[in-house]
């Protein structure tokens, strides 16, 4: 071949004329054209082209010298395959003309040719290229140059078909050489070669690069293990068994042994003196019981006790042991005391001061916000991605705002009900009918206007400037948008050939968009070979420009307002019309749809109050102190029974003898009184009232000082707060009931001296039972029995009053622990909650005692329950008697004669401690395994678009999000700082940013890292080479004054030509100071073209931010691409990886380099949020073990007390992964919650406890005894009130929210909440009371009011059977 023979038509390029003569040699203008383009070997003999072939040449490989030049051996292979293909004197023995055509002309051109390589060259050609990226498109050259071929059979096969850019004609690579060719076998560059004019860098010859140290993957499993499982969960295992077998071993032993010395003993104690009063002994708590240790003079007094009956030894506790008192206890209850007698007795003194300040907190709603921004709201302040993102928006202007929409076959009617997400499965998405659809879809989102008349011009990100083309990602692009010059039979042709070559249907934008952009689902053969057209998706991306004025972030949200309106009407047309589905995201979808009310699944919750409410108000009145009558049940069938008698004459007339009115027929059954009487329906509903009034306070008392009341406030603090509050109503209620049952109108009175006491007048002055004054001597049997009601309720308080301060400031001081973490989200609930549950407790200390003492004396003067105005008289019952029972209702009852004796059994102990300490290593063992993150499908509404959109993302998108690499604090005018950042020089830090990122690139599965990333500083320089004689460009006539596109060649050069050193890839003679800065502001503002790709204005116009006074460069940024995050944990690990990658640079450049995606500052709270977990519930169990030690009075049981709590919490993090909760913002909080009512359930239980004990020393022999029956009196007094309060309360509320179709809720409440209140529940009234009762702290005794009850109790045949000698005298119920 030789010369030019014209044009195959109009356009295109020059053919080569067939030609089968000798080389000739060329003229000297020729010559020196070949050398420079092709090289010194071309400097001397004959060639087989001609000057017009060799201007061609330059021109062709001017297209390819921006994406190829930066790799000299790619560059100079590329320059020698074609110079030797179309000059070589030796042409004619590999190449072969197969056939010619006529030009427009008239003259015989080469039609085809075959060109024989040998594989070594081929292979060592493509192996030269194949790793050269282009930092513009985040890609490599082989995409651009090769079609993204992945050998060099399509490498050669790309660059020879015909084309309109590319060749002119047909060269074919015959694998075979026939006999009398010979195939080109010269010797290729490596780009591993030391020649200067061989040797590429890291980034483009991944040989060359030096190796980072290893890391491994951020969610790689534990290095130490043992078989499946983590040395942690093998050595726990290992240490729990050799436990339970010690403890088994232990008891056989023990068991052994015991048996031993009772038959050695047998006999002695045979003849021992039965009479012994130290045999004998007997009694509950304490005192007598443990006579039989003290010394021989309490004896006499033991004796001297026997004539006044069962447990009399009970009173006289100084002769028999001393009891301990605790300042702080005694004073607790003065003060307690009271409170309460104030608030009994002046109720609406009471009502009008409290209600007052509460009215003057709730002024604070003047003020409400509701905090809606997500970054706001789960990002701190003070957070450094926050802070980050600040930076890079006022630096590099906010990143884009996006608009996608996934387009998939629809499914057929029949399968829509099981695939509403996601589209038919397998079925293409693509035919000639719907993407004529689809085009016609997109003209109208082109022509969409919104209300103020933007349209997507408007608005869109125009990377060539304002009059460039918007950025679409979308198939409709690689057609020009317009469909014209297609058919039915030519388009699916078309699209594969884009798909495979992108650089052949540039959009508009004028930037390669690759397949994985664009389609989704692509199918593959056996051999690898994707089927683009047989795609299940479309992937439509409109790129909207973002910005940090206003009124254009407002432009922008107006017209995605129109969009998200518009699509939403196609989702639902488009099935019918075109057999297609439709999932998008706006820029303005994700805020709106997290904010909708439907979110929080509004009728379940209240449904679930609801049901808490009711439960509460008819729950409280169940224990009330009354004289016995016929249940409700058993009257409506006596009612039945005498209902026929109304129809038959009664011989007997009434006056005649006296009837049981109860056996009279009536028309009506007559009701229980207690049924309307006894009810408790408006002090529930009143202490229920008092719960919502401290949370409107707290959130007024707030909003007054700047706190924004968020979503998980709204939905957590009222369940939380009532949760708390009605376990105190529970005990308030209860003890009062006990109180009544001491010492109110019903109570026996017992005989003194053979009469009766008097009972105290109402009108009788109140002497506190708590004053120092009392002597200690008094008998409580000499106690009057009636005590007026403000007595009893001062007392009620007094006796719970420190228990509900010990269990309200632990839970205030643990809340308000949480507003030590820096996220807003959770440091506002700590805050409310701590309020609420503050502001809670002191409306139950005082106006809801006060609600007490006026519901008692409506109780005791007959009037009905929500109607005091009705009174009903009391009922004449036939035979007289004082109330019996014991005071306590049937939980009561079973935990006094069941559960607690069972309980309390040292066999039993020893199985509870052996479940639970399993229960806790499987929960360490469990806690390993919990995830990071919240799925935003679950914040979102169930019937939300957005979940179809994030379910097609998920399956469909293939590529990651963006992440840049800013660099600050670093000087690129020097040459210092521009070898840190570079890549594509010889001089460049071996660990430079740009090297490290490639380095990173390499293993994505430790860096999630996937693409080449886009190095702006090497781009420049490479931008200055003179041989890219179209790139930068200054006058001839005055070098200072740089050309533009519009001026004539004839009258530029190139900038760096002529200069002195020369340009060079050792970058010596490179521009530094005020030079740099100048030529650096002409790059970023020339055009990125087709003839200089390399120019900035399009690909890095934004990735440099230089000083207001033009003399620096601020900051700059590298763009690359995370792999595609397909779940919450690669999310988490891309943000883990990229910090690592990021800290990497900066430790060896001594840049301050750091990683931005859009996704970052959402995630941040993932970097901390172990560490701020361990803060939160560390410091809350270090404030339970403080306050509970000082307000019990025993570091011994404060430990025991934060020891189970922790316990608890521990269960509900080991239930967390089972059950798919991840540790997010919300769990966090709930965790903080689980701390708090944990307390909640063991507070009260501790208080009792230590309450009722005798200050016999923990190593007494008696010991043990004596805390088995402290924890007895303790599980009967306040257990009830804690199983019926908070328990059964919360599982009743939790049992409504499983209705719920919020998966939010489901999972971050009904689960979390089940768990805590199970597990809550679990320790508190089981593991707790065993735990006590064998390393309790010593106890105080409770005064008067306690030592009636247990006198009375006692009188009453109430004994714990298990620590009494004789079992025949436990009387039933």
């Amino acid at each position: 071949m030789r010369d030019s023979c014209g044009k195959k038509g109009f356009f295109g390029k020059d053919l080569p004329c067939p030609y089968d003569g000798p080389p000739m040699e060329p003229d000297d203008e020729a010559r020196l054209m070949l050398v420079d383009i092709c090289g010194p070997e071309f400097a001397e003999g004959p060639t087989c082209c001609t000057k017009d072939q060799v201007e061609a040449l330059r021109d062709n490989f001017n297209q390819v010298e921006g994406l190829i030049s930066a790799c000299p051996a790619c560059r100079n292979n590329f320059r020698s395959f074609f110079c030797t293909f179309t000059c070589s004197p030796e042409q004619a023995s590999f190449v072969n003309v197969t056939s010619t055509q006529t030009t427009r002309t008239g003259q015989i051109a080469v039609k085809s040719v075959d060109f024989h390589v040998s594989e070594k060259y081929g292979e060592g050609f493509y192996n030269s290229c194949k790793d050269v990226q282009v930092g513009t498109t985040n890609g490599y050259a082989m995409e651009l140059i090769g079609g993204g071929a992945k050998d060099y059979h399509g490498f050669f096969k790309y660059m020879g078909d015909e084309k309109p850019i590319g060749s002119p004609f047909q060269i074919n690579f015959p694998s075979t050489t026939p006999t009398g060719l010979t195939p080109l076998n010269i010797t290729p560059r490596g780009c591993a070669d030391n020649d200067l004019r061989s040797r590429c860098t890291c980034i483009d010859c991944p040989s060359i690069c030096p190796t980072l140290p290893a890391v491994p993957p951020p969610n790689a499993a534990p290095t130490c293990q043992v078989g499946a499982l983590s040395c942690l969960s093998f050595f726990l295992i290992l240490a729990y068994a050799l436990a339970v077998l010690g403890f088994l071993v232990g008891y056989l032993v023990s068991s052994t042994i015991k048996k031993r010395r009772e038959r050695t003993y047998e006999r002695v104690a045979l003849s021992e003196d039965t009479s012994s009063p130290r045999i004998h002994t007997r009694g509950l708590v304490g005192q007598g019981s443990l006579a039989q240790y003290l010394d021989e003079d309490s004896l006499g007094t033991q004796s001297e006790s026997r004539h006044l009956g069962r447990g009399a030894s009970l009173l006289d506790p100084i002769d028999t042991a001393q009891p301990r008192q605790y300042p702080l206890n005694t004073f607790l209850r003065h003060a307690f005391y009271k409170l309460g007698l104030f608030a009994a007795s002046n109720p609406f003194l009471m009502f009008s001061v409290v209600f007052t300040v509460m009215a003057i907190l709730n002024i604070g709603w003047k003020k409400f916000e509701i905090e809606t921004d997500p970054v706001r709201l789960w990002v701190a302040p003070s957070s450094e991605s926050k802070q980050r993102k600040e930076f890079f928006d006022a630096n590099f202007g906010p990143f884009y705002r996006t608009e996608q929409i996934f387009v998939t076959a629809a499914p057929a009617a029949a399968d829509q009900t099981t695939s509403l997400s996601l589209g038919a499965d397998g079925e293409s998405v693509l035919s000639w009918d719907r993407l004529k659809y689809w085009f016609k879809v997109e003209e109208d989102i082109r022509a969409l206007r919104s209300p103020r008349g933007y349209d997507l011009s408007d608005v869109c990100f125009k990377p060539a400037g304002p009059q460039g083309a918007c950025v679409v990602q979308s198939v409709t692009a690689w057609f020009g948008n317009d469909l014209d010059n297609y058919d039915e039979d030519t388009w699916a042709e078309h699209l594969d050939e884009c798909a495979r070559s992108p650089v052949e249907c540039l959009p508009d934008f004028q930037q390669p968009l690759g397949p994985h952009y664009v389609l989704g689902g692509v199918p593959e053969t056996e051999d690898g070979r994707k089927l683009f057209v047989n795609a299940e998706a479309l992937v439509i991306t409109y790129v909207v420009s973002d910005s940090l004025d206003s009124a254009l972030q407002a432009r922008a949200m107006e017209w995605e307002q129109t969009l998200r309106t518009y699509l939403v009407d196609l989702s639902s047309r488009a099935p019918n019309e075109a057999g297609l589905h439709v999932a998008f995201s706006t820029g303005v979808s994700l805020e709106e749809e997290i904010n909708k009310s439907t979110n929080t699944d509004v009728k379940i919750v209240v449904l679930s109050y609801l049901a808490m409410f009711f439960y509460v108000s008819l729950t409280l009145g169940a224990g009330s102190a009354v004289r016995e009558e016929e249940g409700v049940f058993s009257s409506l069938a006596q009612w039945a029974r005498n209902f026929p008698g109304l129809f038959k004459r009664s011989s007997v007339a009434v006056s005649e003898l006296s009837v049981d009115t109860r056996t009279v027929p009536r028309f009506f059954p007559r009701l229980p009184r207690n049924l309307f009487i006894g009810s408790k329906f408006m002090l529930g509903l009143f202490g229920i009232a008092l719960v919502i009034l401290s949370v409107s306070s707290s959130v007024g008392f707030f909003s007054w000082i700047g706190v924004k009341v968020t979503l998980i406030i709204a939905e957590v603090i009222p369940f939380l707060v009532l949760a708390v509050g009605v376990d105190n109503v529970f005990i308030l209620v209860h003890e009062l009931d006990r109180q009544n049952f001491l010492h109110g109108p019903n109570a026996a009175v017992p005989v003194s001296n053979g009469g009766f006491t008097t009972p105290m007048s109402p009108t009788h002055s109140h002497r506190s039972p708590y004053d120092s004054s009392l002597t200690d001597d008094l008998d409580a049997a000499s106690m009057p029995q009636y005590l007026s009601a403000e007595e009893r309720v001062a007392r009620t308080l007094a006796k719970m009053g420190p228990s509900i301060l010990l269990s309200t400031i632990t839970e205030t001081v643990a809340f308000s622990l949480g507003a030590l973490v820096p996220m807003p989200a959770v440091r506002n609930f700590a805050l409310y909650a701590a309020g609420s549950v503050l502001l809670n407790a002191i409306l139950q200390v005082t106006v809801f005692v006060s609600a007490l003492c006026l519901d008692l004396k409506r109780l005791e003067a007959g009037r009905v329950d929500c109607f005091p105005c009705i009174r009903l008289q009391s009922r004449i019952a036939l035979l007289e008697g004082s109330a019996s029972g014991s005071g306590l209702g049937r939980i009561g009852r079973f935990i006094r004669r069941h559960y607690a004796p069972f309980l309390l059994k040292p066999v039993v102990k020893g199985i509870v401690m052996i479940i639970f300490t399993g229960a806790f290593i499987a929960s360490v063992i469990s806690m390993q395994h919990i995830e990071l993150g919240l799925d935003q499908r679950l914040a979102l509404p169930s019937e939300s678009y957005l979940v179809d959109y994030f379910d097609n993302l998920d399956a469909y998108l293939d590529v990651g999000p963006p992440v840049y690499f800013v660099s600050r604090s670093i000087d690129v005018t020097q040459r210092p700082g521009q070898q840190a950042l570079c890549g594509r020089f010889t001089t460049c830090q071996d660990f430079s940013v740009a090297n490290v990122l490639e380095a990173e690139r390499k293993r994505p599965k430790a860096s999630f890292i996937s693409e080449p990333s886009a190095s702006w500083i090497d781009d420049f320089f490479l931008w200055l080479d003179p041989n890219k004689e179209e790139c930068c460009r200054v006058r001839k006539s005055d070098p200072s004054i740089f050309c533009t596109d519009r001026d004539s060649p004839r009258l530029c050069r190139p900038c760096y030509k002529d200069k002195t050193p020369a340009w060079n890839i050792t970058m010596e003679g490179l521009p530094e100071d005020e030079e740099f800065m100048r030529y650096v502001k002409q790059w970023l503002v020339s055009p990125t073209t087709e003839e200089c790709p390399l120019a900035g204005k399009a690909s890095f116009g934004t990735a440099l931010s230089i000083s207001q006074d033009g003399t620096d460069v601020v900051a700059s940024h590298f763009r690359t691409f995370h792999a595609p995050l397909k779940s919450q944990a690669d999310f988490v690990n891309a943000f883990a990886s990229a910090h690592r990658v990021a800290d990497d640079i900066s430790q060896r450049t001594g840049a301050d380099v750091f990683p931005y995606s859009m996704f970052y500052v959402f995630f941040d709270q993932y970097a901390h949020i172990v560490a701020i977990t361990q803060e939160v519930l560390g410091l809350g169990l270090a404030s339970v073990l403080v306050v509970t030690a000082l307000l019990l009075g025993s570091w011994r049981t404060g430990s025991i007390v934060t020891g189970v709590v922790g316990l608890t919490v521990i269960t509900v993090m080991g239930v967390m992964p089972l059950w798919g909760i991840s540790l997010n913002a919300i769990s966090l909080v709930n965790l903080v919650i689980s701390l708090g009512i944990a307390v909640e359930f063991c507070a009260h239980i501790a208080r009792a406890f230590m309450s009722a004990g005798t200050g016999l020393p923990v190593e007494h022999p008696a010991g043990q005894k004596e805390r088995d029956e402290r924890m007895w009196t303790a599980l009967v007094d306040v257990g009830p009130s804690v199983l019926s309060g908070i328990t059964f309360t919360k599982l009743i509320g939790m049992s409504v929210l499983a209705l719920t179709r919020s998966k939010l809720l489901e999972i971050y409440y009904f689960r979390m909440w089940v768990t805590l209140i199970i597990s809550g529940a679990l320790h508190g009234l089981v593991l707790l009371p065993v735990v006590l009762s064998i390393a309790g702290g010593s106890g105080f005794p409770q005064q008067e009011a306690d030592e009636e009850w247990m006198s009375r109790a006692i009188r009453n045949d109430y004994e714990y059977a298990p620590f009494l000698a004789d079992d025949e005298s436990v009387a039933s119920d």
